[in-house]
C-alpha cells in the first residue's frame, strides 16, 4: 500500500544505503535537453536564440529537431546526436539534493545512483550537478549491460554493500520500483512536477508491483532524523 505523506523520515546509519535515480529525480531532464539544444544551436547559427526556439517548438509538437537542423545546415544527424549526448550540460540539482546528501553522509549512510543511459552522458550530468564526488557507487546501464526494471543493477549495490538496509528514490512508475520492491528495498517516488520527459504514472501507478512504498512531492520532503541513528 502506498503511503502519501507531507514527508518521509528515513532512519539512516552506517548500515544504510540510499540510492537515487538520476533523470527527473535529482534534476529535471528537460533542462538537459534544453542545454543540448542550446549547444547545437550556438554551434551552427549566429542567431542561435531563434533556432533554439524552433528546436524546442519541434520537440513540443513531436517533431524531429535533430533532423530539422541536419537538413537546414547540412550536418549529419549522427554528428548532432553525438554533440547532444556528450556535451557538458548546464543543469542544476533540485532544491535540497545537496543538503540531503550531506545528511545521509553525516549519518554514516552510503549513497548511490542507479540510472539508465550512456556512460559519458550520465557521468557528465552527475559532474555538472556537483554530485559525482559525493557518490559511493554509480551503476549505469551502458556499463552494466542491464536496464531497469531488470534487477541486476540493484543486486550490484547489494553485492558492494552487503547486509544493509536499502532505499531507492525514483520517479518513473514504469520501471523504477519493480525490482527494489521485489528485493525488499524501501522505495520512494518523486511526483512529476509537470516537467518530466517520461510520464507513465497514469498507466502504471495503480499496479501493485509498480508502486513505491511512499510518494512525495519534492526532495525536501525526505527527512533524516538524527535521533533515530
Amino acid at each position: 500500500m502506498i503511503t502519501r505523506s507531507s514527508h518521509v523520515t528515513l532512519k539512516i546509519d552506517n548500515s544504510s544505503v540510499v540510492c537515487f535515480d538520476l533523470d527527473d529525480t535529482l534534476y529535471n531532464e528537460i533542462d538537459f535537453l534544453r542545454s543540448g539544444y542550446k549547444t547545437i544551436a550556438q554551434l551552427v547559427e549566429k542567431d542561435w536564440q531563434t533556432l533554439l526556439s524552433q528546436m524546442f517548438s519541434l520537440y513540443r509538437t513531436g517533431g524531429d529537431a535533430f533532423q530539422y537542423v541536419s537538413d537546414r545546415f547540412q550536418i549529419t544527424k549522427t554528428e548532432l546526436l553525438e554533440t547532444y549526448r556528450y556535451h557538458k550540460p548546464d543543469i542544476k540539482a533540485f532544491e535540497g539534493v545537496h543538503e540531503l546528501f550531506d545528511r545521509i553522509g553525516n549519518s554514516g549512510g552510503k549513497i548511490g545512483v542507479i540510472t539508465d543511459g550512456r556512460s559519458v552522458t550520465q557521468r557528465n550530468k552527475l559532474k555538472s550537478l556537483g554530485l559525482m564526488d559525493r557518490l559511493d557507487m554509480v551503476v549505469i546501464s551502458e556499463e552494466s549491460g542491464f536496464e531497469k526494471p531488470e534487477p541486476s543493477n540493484f543486486i550490484k549495490i547489494q553485492q558492494q554493500f552487503p547486509k544493509r538496509t536499502y532505499h531507492y528514490i525514483g520517479d518513473n512508475f514504469s520501471k523504477d520500483f519493480i525490482s527494489p520492491n521485489q528485493l525488499g528495498w524501501k522505495t520512494i517516488a518523486l511526483l512529476d512536477n509537470g516537467l518530466n520527459i517520461h510520464n507513465h504514472a497514469f498507466e502504471f501507478a495503480h499496479k501493485e508491483d509498480y508502486r513505491p512504498d511512499y510518494i512525495i512531492e519534492r526532495i525536501t520532503d525526505i527527512k533524516i532524523d538524527r535521533s533515530l541513528t
